[in-house]
């Protein structure tokens, strides 16, 4: 496999186990629960930054691409930051809700308006 290939690799598979921890729900709710269950300590406020846990999740990946101690560290940030930046790029070409536009209102001649109801009333009180 060449270099380009592996760090390709490397990047969308660190982004989509960072992803998949970090914003999704998963079957069945489970990883919301497994959220929950962290709380509010370091492992559950990890989980809740994109940022922080494309970190961590890039390590094991460093360290299975590159073929020396400073490669492996300089594809640890590579491979986080590329996450980053795919997660950054993903919202812009998610396709957009539908626009919803109510056209303004227009009254028609055959319902009554308020002026027509209030003479209607006003000479009905005249005749009495």
């Amino acid at each position: 496999m060449s270099d380009p290939f592996k760090f390709a690799l490397g990047v969308l598979c660190v982004w989509r186990i960072t992803h998949l921890l970090a914003a999704e729900d998963g079957p069945g709710d489970i990883l919301v629960r497994f959220r929950r269950s962290l709380g509010d300590g370091f492992w559950g406020t990890l989980l809740d930054c994109f940022y922080c846990l494309s970190l961590w999740i890039a390590i094991p990946v460093a360290l299975l691409i590159g073929q020396d101690w400073s490669t492996r560290c300089l594809l640890w940030f590579a491979l986080s930051a590329a996450a980053i930046l795919i997660e950054r790029i993903t919202p812009r070409l998610a396709a957009s809700p539908a626009t919803f536009v109510e056209d303004k209102e227009v009254s028609d001649e055959l319902l009554r308006k308020t002026e027509d109801v209030d003479s209607v009333l006003s000479s009905e009180r005249d005749r009495e």
